[in-house]
């Protein structure tokens, strides 16, 4: 990894707003990996960096750019539980159904972690609960593993389209 994506890579951890500003400046490549793949956009939204995020994606950061297990920004924010950033993400074109290495989705990591907020908002925009991971449990399957009864249920209501799954 080069000077500068490691700079940027630091910044997007801790936020620092100014720095990420002058770093722009010189066109770094916004899409630069560290040794495990993290994009600084990916390493802003798991550290809960909504304003670097914010930054980051204005200036062009690939919102669906995966690190070396396949994981995305809107994973790790419904995993961790940022509805704030993962709405942020959507709205500028985050894929809801991008399965990483072993299948798993958004949607899935949300369930299985109790992020019930963040269930409900990827439903809202058409998450796909039909997708299976590669061990080929489902959404359900997951959530019922975890004992996320209020995860099953929202998983279980209507969905915006009107038909039930």
């Amino acid at each position: 990894m080069d000077n500068q994506t490691n700079t940027l890579i630091n910044a997007a951890r801790t936020g620092d707003l100014e720095q990420l500003k002058t770093l722009l400046q010189d066109n770094p490549d916004l899409n630069g990996q560290d040794e495990k793949g993290y994009s600084p956009l990916i390493i802003a939204a798991y550290n809960n960096k909504y304003e670097a995020v914010k930054l980051l994606v204005d200036a062009g950061a690939d919102v669906n750019a995966q690190d070396f297990g396949g994981n995305t920004a809107l994973m790790g924010v419904s995993f961790k539980g940022y509805p704030d950033i993962a709405e942020l993400l959507i709205n500028n074109g985050a894929d809801l159904n991008l399965q990483h290495g072993n299948g798993g989705t958004a949607l899935m990591f949300a369930a299985m972690f109790g992020r019930n907020e963040l269930v409900r908002l990827l439903l809202s925009y058409g998450a796909d609960k039909t997708i299976l991971d590669s061990r080929g449990l489902s959404v359900f399957d997951l959530a019922a593993q975890q004992g996320n009864e209020a995860g099953i249920a929202l998983l279980e209501q209507e969905d915006l389209s009107g038909q039930t799954n």
